[in-house]
């Protein structure tokens, strides 16, 4: 699931959001048309009931709680990459 920033759909072409979430929300219904083994990722933060429905959000097949918790470091390890440091243990001097 991608989010729907909401303070962007005032003015766009988009429509209301509950014309959004019956037309492209994730609901329990649409999720049975996947692969029984298929994961639900959101980056977070979840627009329930426009995005995604929270039963789907809060179900087995969600990952968004841990995909969260585990962007930051991720995304931290990506640019001390990329920039060219090298990770130190804890509390290792530099």
């Amino acid at each position: 699931m991608l989010r729907l920033q909401r303070e962007r759909m005032e003015g766009a072409l988009l429509p209301s959001e509950q014309e959004f979430f019956q037309r492209y929300g994730l609901t329990e219904k649409r999720l049975a048309l996947a692969k029984p083994d298929a994961i639900v990722m959101h980056p977070g933060p979840i627009n329930r009931g426009v995005e995604i429905d929270s039963r789907v959000a809060d179900g087995p097949q969600s990952v968004i709680l841990e995909q969260v918790t585990n962007g930051i470091a991720v995304r931290m390890a990506i640019m001390s990459i990329t920039l060219g440091h090298h990770a130190r243990p804890v509390g290792e001097e530099v």
